[in-house]
C-alpha cells in the first residue's frame, strides 16, 4: 500500500478503533456517492448527515459579508442561515426540496438551501431575501409584490421574491408561460400565483 507521507516522515499508524472508524465512514460516503439514482438528493443528505460528525469552522460570505460560524459538516445552509446567522426571512418549509420556500441565491443562481450544506457554499455569494434591499429602498420585485399582492400568508414570499430575480435574470420570464413554468418549483398553499406572475412580468418588462 502507498504511504500517505513522505519517506521519513511517516506518520504513526492510528489504532483500530479509529481505524475501523475512519473506513467505516469513508466507505459510507463512498455508498452514498455511488448510490443508484432513484434515491433523492433529501435522502442521500439525510444519509450523508449519519456518517459526518465533529465541529467544523465555515466561513459564510452572506449579502455581501463574510461571516464565520461553528458547526457540524452535515449543517444545511437553511439551518445555518436560520439558527447561526439569525437570518430568519429565509423559511424552512417542507425541508425536502419540493416547495422552494427556502430558495435563495448561489453565485446568482436559484438553490433550495434545505438541500445544500453549509459547507459546500464556503467561498461563494450567497443572498437571502434580507439582501435584496438597499437600506430603505426595496428591490424593484418587492415593490412589485406589495403593489399586485403577490402574497397572503407570507410563509412563500421569500423563496418566491428569490427565484423571480433569478428567473428574471436568466431570462425566462418573458410571458406569463415562461415564467409559471420556471417558477413552478415554488409553491403558494394560498394561491396567488396570478399575483406572483403579474409582478415578476412587470419588473422583467421593465428591465427589458
Amino acid at each position: 500500500m502507498t504511504d500517505y507521507f513522505p519517506p521519513n516522515q511517516q506518520g504513526p499508524a492510528p489504532d483500530d478503533g479509529s481505524r475501523r472508524s475512519f473506513m467505516k465512514q469513508a466507505g459510507g460516503i463512498l455508498g452514498l456517492a455511488l448510490a443508484p439514482p432513484f434515491v433523492s438528493k433529501a435522502e442521500r443528505l439525510t444519509a450523508l448527515s449519519r456518517k459526518v460528525e465533529g465541529m467544523s469552522e465555515m466561513r459564510l460570505k452572506v449579502n455581501g459579508t463574510v461571516r464565520t460560524i461553528r458547526a457540524e459538516p452535515r449543517v444545511t445552509l437553511l439551518d445555518a442561515l436560520r439558527e447561526q446567522l439569525d437570518l430568519t426571512g429565509t423559511k424552512k418549509g417542507c425541508d425536502l426540496g419540493q416547495c422552494g420556500a427556502c430558495t435563495v441565491l448561489i453565485d446568482g443562481r436559484r438553490v433550495n438551501s434545505c438541500l445544500t450544506l453549509a459547507v459546500m457554499s464556503q467561498g461563494k455569494e450567497i443572498t437571502t431575501i434580507e439582501g435584496l434591499a438597499k437600506g430603505d429602498e426595496l428591490h424593484p420585485l418587492q415593490a412589485a409584490f406589495i403593489k399586485h399582492d403577490g402574497f397572503q400568508c407570507g410563509y412563500c414570499t421569500s423563496g418566491q421574491i428569490l427565484s423571480g430575480v433569478a428567473c428574471i435574470n436568466e431570462g425566462h420570464a418573458s410571458s406569463d408561460d415562461q415564467c409559471r413554468e420556471w417558477m413552478s418549483g415554488n409553491l403558494c398553499r394560498c394561491g396567488a400565483y396570478p399575483n406572483i406572475v403579474a409582478a415578476v412580468r412587470e419588473v422583467a418588462s421593465n428591465k427589458g
